[in-house]
C-alpha cells in the first residue's frame, strides 16, 4: 500500500488540499483512503444516536451498516490511541492512503503552508517532507540543502501528478509537472 502524508500548522488547508487532491487521484483510477488524525477527539455517536446507548452500556466494537457504507467504532479507552500502521491495516485495500496530520510519522509528506511565513518550515528539521504547497513563495526552500519543489497550492493537478509520482503510481505526464515545480 502506497502512503503519502499532508502536514502543516493548524488551519493552512490540509484539509482543503486532500479534498481537492481525491478527485485528482480517483481520475488516474486509484483507490484512494484517507487517514486524518484528530488532536481533539471526535464523536460519531452523539447523544441522541441509537448506538449511543451501546457505547453507554459498555460495548468496545460498535458496528453500523448500511445499503451505502459500514463503520466499524473501537472504543479505546485505557490502551490509548493504535499506532499509524495498525490504523493502516484496515484500509489495506487502498491503492494509495493520504495521511492527513501524523507530522511526526515516518512517510513521506507534503507540507502545505498559507498566510504569513514567519513560522518555521517543517521541511528543515524533518527529511519526510519532500515537498511545499504554498499559497506564496516559500525561498527558504532552496537552502534546505536537499532539492524540494513548492508547488502554488491552487496548483491541484501538478501536485496530484507529484504524489502520483513519488508513490510509484504515476504515469507519463508525471515528470513534467515535478521538473516544472522544482
Amino acid at each position: 500500500m502506497r502512503r503519502f502524508g499532508v502536514t502543516g500548522l493548524s488551519d493552512s488547508g490540509k484539509t482543503t488540499l486532500v479534498c481537492r487532491l481525491l478527485p485528482r487521484l480517483r481520475a488516474r483510477g486509484l483507490r484512494v483512503a484517507t487517514v486524518k488524525h484528530a488532536h481533539h477527539g471526535f464523536d460519531l455517536l452523539p447523544a441522541g444516536h441509537p448506538a449511543h446507548a451501546w457505547r453507554a452500556a459498555g460495548a468496545k466494537d460498535i458496528v453500523l451498516a448500511a445499503p451505502d457504507r459500514h463503520a466499524h467504532l473501537r472504543e479505546t479507552g485505557d490502551d490509548g490511541e493504535p499506532p499509524l500502521d495498525r490504523l493502516l491495516e484496515s484500509v489495506a485495500s487502498a491503492d494509495l492512503v493520504l495521511i492527513e496530520g501524523y507530522k511526526r510519522g515516518g512517510h513521506d509528506k507534503i507540507e502545505v503552508r498559507r498566510g504569513p511565513g514567519d513560522a518555521p518550515l517543517l521541511a528543515a528539521s524533518d527529511p519526510t517532507v519532500v515537498a511545499i504547497a504554498s499559497d506564496r513563495p516559500v525561498p527558504e526552500a532552496a537552502a534546505l540543502g536537499h532539492p524540494v519543489p513548492v508547488f502554488p497550492i491552487d496548483d491541484v493537478a501538478a501536485i496530484a501528478s507529484f504524489v502520483a509520482a513519488h508513490c510509484g503510481a504515476g504515469d507519463s505526464r508525471d515528470s513534467e509537472a515535478i521538473r516544472g515545480a522544482a
